[in-house]
């Protein structure tokens, strides 16, 4: 199924350390792009994780959020007693040399490593936060499938658009071809010296050939076609359908180009419109 590129899901997990909450929510994007905010006791995790969100999505710049929240009333931090032995005895040698140096309580607590979290089990604490990851991704595929599917059907309802409008200038391409033979025998008849027939027919088919857009009908018709396929097929499809589209202006600019007839030139228009309103919606496509 298509998939937009903008989600977000969200998710909680009781573990025996605490509750560990998630958040995932992306926008548009060219190429996958992940950025992680972790807490202190997830930090280790941001290689698997980062792995286990690009085995599931492919496009656009996500944003994951990891928390451990501890269970009120736990006992959230403990004394390394052993660090606060030794620098409590380097802070005495150091009172020998410096008499008046003093070093407080509480500065010792401040000291890196001296107050420690429990620490969780870092393989069952892994096995948790995958879990909640892998909840939360599957809301998040799932509400990406749900956006995407209302992008097909715009998508779908522009290409149908633009498939009548190839189909009215295919049916103006007689009337036009014989009113450019028509204008040309009358400013050939003004001429005050005639013109060999054969040389006047000769001429007559050069031009309508510069004219010709029956190669760009028949291409559009195929752009078309190949369009639909990829949307059928449901698979992530956001950078192919770019380069398709680029195809479908490519075309409507000839088309524009070799106009002779209002008619056609509005048709050009028209489709240009389309083009760029079905590529609006691409750009929010996985």
């Amino acid at each position: 199924m298509i998939r937009s590129m903008t989600a977000f899901a969200a998710g909680e997990r009781g573990t025996p350390w605490g509750v560990l909450g998630c958040e995932l929510r992306s926008v548009n994007h060219r190429f996958l792009e992940i950025g992680l905010r972790l807490g202190e006791d997830l930090r280790a995790l941001e290689p698997v994780l980062r792995e286990r969100i690009a085995a599931r999505i492919q496009r656009g710049k996500l944003e994951l959020a990891m928390r451990l929240r501890a269970p009120e009333g736990a006992a959230t931090l403990a004394v390394n007693e052993a660090l606060l032995e030794q620098l409590g005895a380097l802070a005495q040698r150091l009172d020998a040399r410096f008499p008046r140096l003093q070093v407080e309580f509480a500065q010792l607590l401040q000291l890196p490593g001296v107050l420690q979290a429990p620490s969780a089990d870092g393989e069952a604490l892994q096995a948790e936060a995958l879990a909640l990851l892998d909840q939360v991704l599957d809301e998040f595929i799932a509400a990406r499938e749900r956006e995407g599917a209302k992008l097909a059907a715009a998508i779908a309802e522009r290409v149908d658009a633009v498939e009548r409008i190839v189909g009215q200038v295919r049916g103006l391409i007689p009337a036009i071809r014989e009113g450019q033979r028509a204008k040309l025998a009358a400013r050939l008849a003004d001429l005050p010296h005639p013109v060999e027939p054969g040389r006047a027919e000769q001429e007559l088919v050069l031009w309508l050939q510069k004219l010709d857009v029956d190669e760009e009908l028949d291409r559009l018709g195929s752009h078309i076609a190949e369009l639909r396929r990829i949307l059928g097929k449901g698979e992530p499809a956001g950078r192919r359908l770019d380069f398709l589209l680029q195809e479908f202006n490519r075309e409507a600019n000839t088309l524009g180009s070799k106009s002779v007839d209002a008619r056609t030139s509005a048709a050009a228009v028209e489709l240009k419109v389309l083009i760029d309103q079905i590529r609006e919606q691409v750009q929010n496509i996985e």
